[in-house]
Formats: structure tokens, sequence, C-alpha cells
């Protein structure tokens, strides 16, 4: 009887089972499992990395006090000596970011320009007393140096790996309020033409900063510097930073540009740019009939200079350096000044019919925004 039972019981559960898998694979309706919750986008750990190394600057400068004389004023002035001139005192606000543990920190020129003290206060609440070491007006860059223990410099990045698109984020002090965080995009690269600064080179974002952001950190989501917030671009003020509010258009200084800045004023109390002295056109460059890129024309030659030395003349059509094709004129400007005088360079130029490979040393810029 058992055997019996058992002979019957194993097919009957096979079959069961059989037609519980048929059912629910070919007959019931697919179950669908809960939706996932989408996962939150944070940038929490990049404003930590990175908002110890932002710092506020307050500054103050005595000012004459403009004040219109009344007619006995005039009056008793004929008798009497003249008083003093009063003078009142002008505040104004920025930001830094702290680049060594020594207590560098780099912010904008304009933000320290002609004042008579400055005071930083850091992420902790600490405040300093800060003294400038150096300034940079062609880039618009300035070095302050404070002193105080245990401070936590920025990490850097690497602007030269900054891609059109990529997340940032804009950390400084926005009219007074304190460390704040702003996020958008890198939105350009490679602005000019919007200051008289000597040297643009801007990264353009849509992070919105405001007066007193200047000199703060442009960070990726990382925390990493990738540039000083430098401007805000209105429609109203072309470009001068004297609107509290702009329309999307913030630019940066490159990470790369302001380091070799800073490195320059801490060693040498100024910012030591190379020179060939040549002032240049840009030109279209054309192989074989065809149009192939940009090249620059020599328009004029400094006397004695390492362009002359090296063979270059009036009229030649630069279309390397270093054996690199000439993409931007600008650009080119950029990479002689940022080699050190001494440095070899090749320079090929086209002579009428002719390309000829010539060797410069580099001389050092002392005034005109030649290359």
């Amino acid at each position: 009887m058992k055997d019996t039972l058992k002979f019957i019981t194993w097919p009957a559960l096979a079959g069961l089972f059989a037609a519980l898998l048929f059912l629910d694979r070919y007959v019931l309706p697919p179950r669908h499992s809960e939706p996932l919750a989408p996962e939150s986008v944070s940038y929490a750990l990049a404003v930590r990395n990175a908002s110890p190394a932002v710092v506020n600057i307050y500054t103050a400068r005595l000012v004459p006090e403009q004040r219109r004389p009344r007619i006995e004023d005039l009056f008793s002035n004929r008798f009497n000596p003249p008083r003093e001139q009063r003078q009142r005192i002008e505040q104004s606000l920025g930001s830094g970011v702290i680049m060594t543990e020594e207590g560098h920190i780099l912010t904008n020129n304009h933000v320290i320009s002609q004042v008579d003290a400055i005071q930083v206060l850091l992420h902790d609440g600490r405040l300093a007393k800060a003294r400038v070491i150096g300034t940079d007006p062609a880039t618009d860059l300035a070095v302050l140096k404070i002193d105080l223990p245990h401070l936590q410099p920025v990490e850097l990045g690497n602007s030269e790996d900054t891609r059109v698109g990529d997340v940032v984020l804009a950390i400084g002090n926005p009219l007074g309020f304190g460390n704040s965080v702003t996020q958008g995009i890198v939105s350009a690269l490679g602005r000019y033409g919007l200051q008289r600064n000597t040297y643009e080179d801007y990264i353009q974002t849509d992070a919105i900063i405001h007066l007193g952001n200047s000199g703060g950190a442009l960070v990726d989501t990382q925390g990493r510097l990738l540039g000083i917030n430098t401007l805000i671009y209105t429609a109203g003020d072309q470009g001068r930073a004297a609107s509290p509010t702009g329309i999307g258009i913030s630019l940066a200084i490159p990470v790369n540009l302001a380091v070799f800045v800073m490195q320059d004023l801490i060693d040498y109390g100024e910012v030591i740019r190379g020179w060939l002295g040549v002032s240049v056109e840009p030109v279209r460059r054309i192989d074989n009939g065809t149009p192939t890129g940009q090249a620059l024309l020599v328009s004029a030659i400094t006397e004695d200079s390492p362009a002359q030395k090296a063979g270059v003349r009036l009229g030649d059509v630069i279309t390397h350096i270093d054996g690199e094709p000439i993409q931007d004129g600008r650009q080119t400007m950029h990479h002689i000044a940022m080699l050190r005088p001494g440095d070899n360079i090749d320079v090929t130029v086209q002579r009428e019919t002719q390309s000829l490979d010539l060797h410069a040393v580099v001389g050092t810029l002392r005034q005109s925004p030649t290359i």
C-alpha cells in the first residue's frame, strides 16, 4: 500500500509543480517589482572638502570726505588756518582661497587694491590680519599671507582637463552673507576680451555669483580647485563686477594660470613672463593652396629681442611653436608668457615659399603685451 501511494504521490507533485511553472510563465500576468527610489545627487562631500579653504576677506580704506563748502566757511577760511581734511572709512568685501599650509591666500587684485587694512575670516571662525605678498594686475590676481596654525589648503584640480558641461560649484562670500555655495556647469572655455587685463583665459560658468564672490573658489564635484571666481558679466555694466546680480555668465581664472602667478609672486614678488619680442596678427595658414588653420603674421619686431636674434623677420608667418601648429594667437601669447627666461623654443616660420625652423632663447617680458 505504501509503495502504491509513493508511486502515485511523486508523479502528482511533479505534475503540480510543472503546472505552476507553466501558469507563472505563460498565463499569469507578469509581476512588477517595486521601482527603486532614485538616488539623490549631493555635492555635500565636495563642499565639505573645499569650504575650509575658502575665506571671507574684509577690507577698509581711508578716503577724504567730500563736503560742500558753506558760504560762512569760505569767509572764515580767509582769516583762519585751514582745518584738517576729514576722512571716512570705506569698507568692502570679497573672498579668497587658502593655497598653502603656510597661509598663502589667492584672491583678486581688485578685491584688495588701494586698501589700508585687510582682515580674513576663516571657515572655522578665526579672524586674522592679512598682508599683501604681491599683485598681478595683468591677470587680476593677488597673494595674501596670514599667520595662523592648522590651516587647510584647498586640493588643486587641473584646469586643462576641464570640459564644457562639467558640473562646478562656486564657493564664496556673496553680499557679506558668509560662505555660500552655488552650482552650475562649465558653459565655455577660453573666454577673453571682457576686461582690460592683458592675460584673459576665463572659464565661463552659469554658477551664480554676486558681489563678494570675487576671489572665491570654483571647484569640481570632488572639491578640487578649478579656478578663482572673478567676474559676473551683465548687460548693463559690460563686464565690470559692479552689479549685485548676473545673468548666468560667471567667469573664473583657471587654476593652472593662477598657481603660476601665485608661485612667482611668492618667489620673486612679481610675475616673470617669457617673451619673444614680436607683434603679430592672426592670418589663415595656406598649405598647397588649401586653408589649414591659423598662423601669426609678424607685424613688428623689437630691436635686439630674442626673435630678432633667432632670425625672425618682418613679414614672416609663424606656423608652429615647438612643433605644435598655431591654433590661437592669444593662446600662443599665454604659452610663451608661461615659459621661463632662458628656456629654448623652436619657431617655425613661412617666409615666401620656404618653411624655416628657427631656434630662440626666451627673454623676459618687461612691458608691452607682445609675444
